[in-house]
């Protein structure tokens, strides 16, 4: 778990994040390394499943509240997190009608109507996380429910994430959905030129290789040598949020670059990258992927929540019978001359029991991992790595 020293909101709403955004990466990085040995492309929203998971954590008590802040690197005192996270998604809102720029970030809850939902879990969601409850029937209605709450997650993401509740995830013993939504559309500060894009070879693996359009421009961007690989930073208008490309020198250099993604060694690196001129070439592509992380969070060490007999959400419910039945994520990302689209989703389902020297060279024709981060607060909002462009 990790130590916190969030300050209470003073009269100025003054709130210190960056012990959140800290547990927040520190989250993302350990569900990156449970995620990667899995094959293939692979993306997802740390925001998301952060934030829809500190929504459930303010319900959780005891054991249950203690495994899940250890895990997700929140605070034990859980009434220090919601301000944080309001500030947080304020902060990225702020600036969403910039032209060239869209951020949107969502959430809500479905509960079944006549359970009795305790009124400070539903007051603190509503007020921090903009989450009113929406009051539904599941026992009779719950294919309906299904196809409105992904209705609902469609609109937010701009169609971008469909059908994320999947068939036969709600049931009559349904009680409460509580789902996140995250949608950004960005352009680049220095576009690529489509005249300069060009179908290039990109290595798959050492003796395989794929033809995929690429990408080309030669500029002045924040750029890192680490020695065993090149980090690129591509920043969207405004500066507000910006890409960053780790590309491992080996073109099987992968694996091995993805066992130093750490959230310590990431703050390390993220200063280190200096303003430098650079040949780019990024292949265009397009990433879709989901999980079902039921089983994944609970070998990262919160098993209680998903068990019908011993998890501990009284502090959404007196009733004292519900647990976590599912956690699902989608996310989608598509990057080209422009710039960058992404959308991402969760829903979590509770049941009843410079100038000077020469230019550098950043030639992601391999594997890489990227990530698109908030510049001012340090968040990531999605993570991710590609190994095939065209999937």
């Amino acid at each position: 778990m990790s130590s916190w020293a969030t300050e209470e909101q003073t009269t100025s709403g003054v709130v210190d994040k960056a012990p959140v955004v800290q547990g927040n990466t520190e989250f993302a990085l350990s569900l990156y390394a449970q995620l990667h040995s899995q094959q293939g492309n692979l993306f997802f929203s740390p925001l998301s499943l952060s934030t829809a998971l500190a929504m459930t954590y303010g319900g959780a008590r005891g054991q249950t509240a203690e495994q899940m802040a250890t895990v997700l690197h929140f605070p034990a005192e859980q009434q220090q997190l919601p301000p944080v996270f309001a500030t947080l998604s304020k902060d990225l809102h702020a600036d969403s009608e910039t032209p060239g720029y869209q951020l949107h970030v969502a959430n809500a809850l479905w509960g079944q109507k006549g359970y009795h939902f305790r009124q400070d879990f539903l007051s603190t969601t509503k007020t921090y996380y903009g989450a009113g409850l929406n009051e539904v029937d599941f026992q009779t209605a719950a294919e309906e429910t299904r196809k409105t709450i992904n209705a609902w997650v469609e609109q937010q993401t701009k169609d971008k994430i469909k059908d994320l509740i999947p068939l036969g995830a709600l049931n009559e013993l349904t009680r409460l959905v509580l789902a996140n939504a995250i949608y950004f559309k960005g352009d680049w500060l220095l576009p690529f030129m489509k005249s300069l894009t060009k179908e290039e070879d990109f290595k798959v693996a050492t003796d395989r290789q794929v033809t995929v359009p690429m990408l080309h421009q030669t500029g002045f961007f924040k750029y890192f040598d680490g020695g065993n690989f090149q980090a690129l930073e591509l920043p969207y208008v405004e500066n507000k949020l910006s890409m960053v490309v780790f590309l491992p020198k080996k073109v099987d250099g992968l694996a091995e670059f993805e066992q130093s993604l750490t959230a310590q060694n990431l703050m390390k690196w993220l200063p280190q990258l200096q303003q430098h001129e650079v040949v780019v070439t990024l292949p265009k592509f397009r990433v879709t992927a989901e999980f079902t992380l039921n089983k994944t969070l609970s070998s990262m060490g919160m098993p209680l929540a998903f068990s019908p007999h011993a998890a501990d959400f009284s502090g959404m419910s007196e009733e004292k019978d519900l647990y976590l039945s599912a956690v699902i994520h989608k996310a989608y990302v598509d990057v080209n001359e422009e710039g960058t689209e992404a959308a991402a989703a969760t829903g979590i389902v509770t049941r009843t029991m410079s100038a000077g020297p020469p230019p550098s060279t950043f030639h992601a024709d391999h594997p890489f991992v990227f990530l698109i981060r908030d510049n001012s607060s340090g968040s990531l909002l999605f993570l991710g790595r590609l190994v095939q462009p065209q999937s």
